[in-house]
């Protein structure tokens, strides 16, 4: 329960209260009407009293709660209804207490069913005040536990969505992985055969390559020149496999700008790049891969050359994952694009902002 809350409250009521009597008095005074109000001792001493009381129903209203509606909907006005009938007996205690009860206010009556009759208007009158700052120090409690609840459920809903993000990113990279694995040990098994110290080559080039592939697969980012230099091991292992058919241009470490990428982002463009592109295509097969950096964005694109019914091809799975990872890391920051640039070349093109150009990670 948030005492400051309900003890600020508290003061609030306590400080009207007792202004207004004093202002009304001070007025009557002034018209010669000698106590109609208790003096401002008694009332003080009587809010005070009352506030110990205002906690302990405030806290069983707590610990009640409210369902069910049919049982404790009454115990709850009963609660609120036992703290405002105190009221006047805290009044005459305060008053007896300041020696200021023979001074109470009193009125003439003829009768003493009357007076019984003016007592109880005047005690009904106190309960129905102070039942309506019950109410309202209640309603205080509750919204407060509201809002701390709905905080609280916002939290949890924020961390959840962040565990699913995070999990749809790993299913994606998970997808992307064997999916690499597999071709490269394809390419592996195309010279075991015939040429083994090439594949013993290969086996080392393999080797790094796994390595880079497994500290990839546990990040979601990581350095742009860890992605080129993982961009080029793979398609070095695939121009031995091809010998002289695919011709590479990879852009070096030392011309690259100090950002960072998602990571294995290149991965399913450039294996594509080798697969579309040799396919159907009896020439040598340029693979070329820019880095752009400019105006706050960082472009990716591999370009190959192709033979003209693969510059037709529909998207796959690979591009699709690479889809899906640009907008769960960037939302519509980052886009990618596909297409035929001009017959006989395909160009797969990322956009997305430009991250940690000082050096450091980014904080997403």
């Amino acid at each position: 329960m948030p005492l400051v809350l309900v003890s600020v409250f508290w003061a609030y009521v306590t400080g009207t209260d007792v202004l207004q009597a004093t202002s009304t008095q001070a007025a009557l005074s002034a018209m010669r009407v000698k106590t109609v109000f208790a003096p401002c001792g008694p009332q003080l001493i009587a809010h005070l009293l009352l506030y110990p009381v205002l906690l302990g129903c405030l806290w069983g209203s707590q610990r009640l709660g409210w369902r069910p509606y049919a049982r404790q909907v009454p115990v709850q006005l009963a609660l609120g209804l036992g703290f405002s009938a105190l009221a006047a007996p805290g009044l005459l205690l305060g008053e007896w207490v300041t020696g200021d009860l023979a001074a109470a206010p009193h009125v003439a009556v003829a009768s003493l069913w009357r007076a019984a009759a003016l007592e109880a208007s005047l005690w009904l009158s106190s309960v129905t005040r102070f039942l309506l700052a019950y109410a309202f120090a209640l309603a205080l409690i509750w919204a407060c536990q509201m809002g701390r609840a709905l905080r609280e459920e916002e939290t949890q809903a924020a961390s959840l969505r962040r565990a699913l993000l995070a999990a749809r990113l790993a299913t994606l990279r998970t997808q992307l992985s064997p999916h690499s694995l597999l071709n490269l040990l394809h390419t592996l098994q195309g010279q075991i055969g015939w040429d083994p110290t090439a594949a013993r080559e290969l086996v080392a080039m393999l080797g790094e390559v796994l390595r880079e592939l497994l500290s990839a697969s546990e990040r979601e980012f990581w350095p742009l020149e860890a992605e080129i230099r993982f961009a080029h091991q793979y398609l070095a292992l695939q121009q031995h496999r091809f010998a002289e058919r695919l011709r590479l241009n990879v852009p070096t470490a030392a011309g690259l700008p100090g950002v960072w990428v998602p990571s294995l982002i290149l991965q399913p463009l450039v294996e594509n790049a080798v697969v579309h592109g040799l396919r159907g295509h009896h020439g040598a097969v340029w693979i070329r891969v820019e880095v752009v950096a400019a105006e706050g964005e960082l472009t990716l694109r591999v370009i190959n050359t192709a033979a003209q019914r693969e510059a037709d091809r529909a998207e796959g799975i690979g591009l699709r994952n690479v889809r899906h990872r640009l907008a769960l890391h960037f939302g519509e920051r980052a886009r990618i694009r596909v297409a035929a640039q001009q017959p006989g070349e395909w160009t797969a093109e990322i956009h997305l902002p430009l991250l940690g150009a000082d050096g450091g990670a980014p904080s997403l």
